[in-house]
């Protein structure tokens, strides 16, 4: 879990009775906007926004998170740190540059200029959140600050990224500040949903079976600002956090992806994230 102001990640161990207990807590350079880890759960990457950084930590066996091994400057924005699908490749979005930077991740955790420097967004854009097809062959990015989402084609056996749709995320009457936030795909690649803050909606997309395409579903009220959602491993239900209401939402997908409001929960004071674990 990333902390502020003293600026670090914290490592618990979860006890067999849904218990937290710390582990250990390890520096970072700036102040913590995402953290994700790699696919083997070797690494544990964070980007820093307002720092203009992002850093790749070791992750030991006890799982703990140890100090940077390597800090990575001059980034604008940055947002998040997302892994591709052959855990050798780090994609992060940075806002105020409107591109996606890439980078090659060595067997030994470091990181390196991909030869495909970057892809590029429309201008003001502001790239954020990013989500894999399990085909391997497609990616979505979620853009901040105009609500749309980016298809990108991955080419080249994993070693190229092109823009091949771009979608408005938002209803056709909304005239209000766009303020997208989070992004994911269920398991089965059939859906994709995103979030904005400023309407305080989950947008739905059907995904083409090859996942080139997204097409609207719908957009669906959850709670007040939300800046997090998550979809269980089972793909039937949404998640979803608001940063204003203090509530957790949960929505039942429907078979055509629409979703169904079930219940809601308190969660205390400005929720910001949700990771669901599997057992």
């Amino acid at each position: 879990m990333g902390v502020r102001p003293a600026f670090g990640v914290v490592s618990y161990r979860i006890e067999h009775d849904g218990t937290l207990q710390e582990a250990g807590m390890a520096p970072l350079p700036g102040s913590p906007t995402h953290l994700s880890t790699d696919l083997q759960g070797r690494y544990l990457f964070a980007v820093s926004y307002s720092g203009n950084n992002a850093t790749i930590s070791p992750i030991g066996h006890d799982g703990v998170v140890t100090a940077p091994l390597q800090q990575l400057d001059g980034l604008t924005a940055p947002h998040s740190a997302n892994i591709d699908p052959t855990n050798q490749l780090l994609l992060v979005p940075c806002l105020k540059e409107d591109r996606v930077r890439l980078f090659d991740l060595s067997l030994e955790g470091k990181l390196t200029p991909h030869s495909q420097q970057s892809v590029a967004t429309a201008a003001g854009a502001g790239p954020r959140h990013m989500a894999f097809h399990a085909n391997q062959r497609y990616a979505y990015l979620v853009n901040e600050l105009n609500s749309t989402v980016d298809v990108l084609a991955i080419e080249d056996g994993g070693k190229r990224y092109a823009t091949v749709q771009t979608i408005n995320a938002m209803p056709a009457d909304f005239d209000g500040t766009c303020w997208a936030a989070d992004i994911h795909l269920t398991p089965d690649g059939r859906f994709l949903y995103i979030s904005d803050r400023t309407a305080s909606i989950l947008s739905a997309f059907a995904v083409s079976a090859d996942g080139s395409t997204l097409s609207v579903i719908g957009h669906y009220p959850t709670e007040q600002q939300p800046r997090g959602f998550n979809i269980d491993h089972g793909g039937r239900f949404v998640l979803s956090v608001g940063q204003k209401s203090d509530h957790l939402a949960v929505h039942e997908i429907q078979a055509d992806g629409s979703l169904k409001d079930l219940a809601r929960y308190p969660v205390g004071k400005g929720p910001m994230w949700v990771s669901v674990l599997a057992k």
